[in-house]
């Protein structure tokens, strides 16, 4: 995989509403062949929801309001995801650059695997079950095919999107447990968590900078080119990423 890639690593955390600004510029700038690989964090922590997610209907907006949680709606799809003790990565690029949308969800994953596998996990992929659709509770009640586990606990939570010749996908890689608070604001009966994380695998606390490190070094082995370290492209607006209207459009 030949091409010039942008390579930026956030350690400092920010909003979610300026990280999906963020990451949606960096679909946009793709449309003209630029590829990029994202790393960062959050804070304040932060509930995103999918684009499409029914979370009028699935989550207690309410009892999210008096919890005093964060909440963005994400532009790719998928279900919700509590984003606090983890890395985050982005992948952008045009859209030829693995190919179809699973080619690249699979190609981005089995990268992300050998990555935590140097860091002493037994990471694999998910076997193909078919799509999970948005309404089926929060994005780590279930692994999807083709999504990085485990022993069929899902370790990192992804999702993409396709618009104009470009490609999104982005995802968690947890860091530590705590995807039950998406089970507490949920309306009714949640789905158990059907994850884990590297501190809860490794027995021990594992640092932003050793996974960003990880990744970065796998997937300049894997993704062959040119590798600049970059600045986020900065931004004075952040659109509807910062609309309560949009995050709770349905």
């Amino acid at each position: 995989m030949r091409g010039a890639w942008s390579l930026i690593v956030e350690p400092v955390g920010r909003p979610g509403h300026e990280h999906m600004a963020v990451d949606h510029t960096l679909l946009r700038t793709a449309r003209d062949g630029t590829a990029a690989l994202r790393l960062y964090r959050w804070d304040p922590p932060c509930l995103s929801l999918g684009r499409n997610e029914p979370a009028l209907e699935r989550y207690d907006r309410e009892d999210i309001d008096r919890r005093g949680l964060a909440t963005v709606r994400r532009p790719t799809g998928g279900r919700a995801v509590w984003h606090a003790a983890e890395v985050t990565y982005a992948v952008a690029g045009p859209a030829d650059l693995f190919g179809s949308l699973p080619t690249t969800y699979r190609a981005i994953h089995e990268m992300l695997a050998a990555a935590l596998r140097s860091l002493g996990v037994d990471a694999a992929l998910a076997p193909n079950t078919g799509a999970v659709s948005p309404g089926a509770g929060a994005c780590f009640a279930s692994p999807a095919g083709g999504e990085v586990v485990v022993g069929g606990r899902k370790l990192v939570g992804s999702a993409q999107v396709r618009d104009r010749g470009a490609f999104l996908q982005h995802g968690s890689i947890l860091l530590e447990d705590g995807q039950d608070v998406v089970s507490r604001v949920t309306r009714g009966v949640a789905p158990p968590v059907l994850a884990t994380s590297l501190g809860v695998l490794l027995r021990r606390s594992v640092t932003f900078a050793e996974v960003s490190d990880a990744v970065v070094a796998t997937a300049k082995s894997a993704w062959e080119g040119t590798w600049t370290p970059a600045s986020p492209p900065h931004l004075t607006s952040w659109g509807r990423y910062a609309d309560p209207k949009w995050t709770w459009r349905r």
